[in-house]
């Protein structure tokens, strides 16, 4: 099974730059969404326009869960299988009014689309991620006493190690790589015993999913691994690859300010 993870900041951006081109030759059996920016009627009225299915691509079930505030936030689930339940939000408002947290549910596995928020444009903006990190902790707990498998994948906007971007000394005082953040991470993994899926067949350096358009970074590599399969223990030995798929260049333009993450898991939902 492959799945993959992408903030595509903008889905209607991404479709100009090529994205909904290039997705049926990646053969993924589930897509996962982050930074939607669009209330689906819009998607679908475009799609009317252009007189074919642009954004629910043919072969997918695909379901959306759209910000209240128009051209924010928002997540997006495309699968081949037709999911039991579809879950909208976890019970906490940023989630749930921000279309932060969009989970489908199999027979035993459960996948998942977040966004967790970042907290680069100031103060009150880390404030309030530090309250929804402290609300999904308590969910992800909560999650670990389920009889299921989850594949939660997402921006998480946050870089755990030092490994995982390139100026890791000039930004230890940067949301993303507060020290807060990483041990809330540490929490994640050590105690609360969910597992970072792409180290666990990758483990080099340099390795990175989201460049700042300044600087030439994305050119230069200077980046952060902020996109994530963070899996139950369970799932870690069906885990097969990891791929950054970057450097996807039409007429000079990526999808987006993030690369594409496709991971290949051993597993078959039914």
């Amino acid at each position: 099974m492959r799945i993959m993870t992408f903030n595509c900041n903008g889905v209607r951006a991404a479709e100009r730059k090529g994205f909904f081109d290039w997705l049926p030759g990646q053969n993924a059996d589930l897509v996962c969404l982050q930074e939607t920016k669009a209330q689906e009627h819009q998607l679908v009225d475009l799609e009317q326009k252009a007189g074919k299915a642009v954004f629910h691509p043919k072969g997918f079930h695909c379901y959306y869960f759209d910000a209240e505030k128009k051209g924010y936030s928002g997540t997006a689930v495309f699968s081949r299988r037709q999911p039991q339940v579809v879950q909208r939000g976890f019970g906490y408002g940023i989630a749930d009014t921000e279309g932060r947290y969009l989970q489908v549910d199999f027979d035993g596995l459960s996948v998942i689309s977040l966004y967790l928020p970042s907290g680069s444009a100031g103060e009150e903006r880390q404030r309030r991620k530090f309250a929804f990190m402290d609300a999904f902790m308590a969910h992800m707990r909560a999650l670990r006493d389920h009889d299921r498998e989850y594949i939660i994948c997402g921006d998480w906007n946050i870089c755990h190690k030092q490994i995982d971007l390139k100026n890791w000394r000039s930004n230890q005082k940067n949301s993303g790589f507060l020290p807060e953040e990483r041990a809330w991470l540490d929490t994640l993994y050590d105690e609360v015993g969910f597992v970072d899926a792409f180290r666990l067949v990758n483990e080099e350096a340099e390795q990175y999913t989201w460049w700042s358009q300044r600087g030439a970074a994305r050119a230069k590599n200077v980046g952060w691994r902020l996109d994530l399969h963070v899996i139950t223990p369970g799932l870690a030995e069906t885990v097969k690859s990891a791929e950054i798929v970057d450097g996807i260049d039409r007429q000079n333009e990526n999808f987006s300010d993030h690369a594409p993450l496709m991971m290949e898991y051993d597993l078959q939902i039914d």
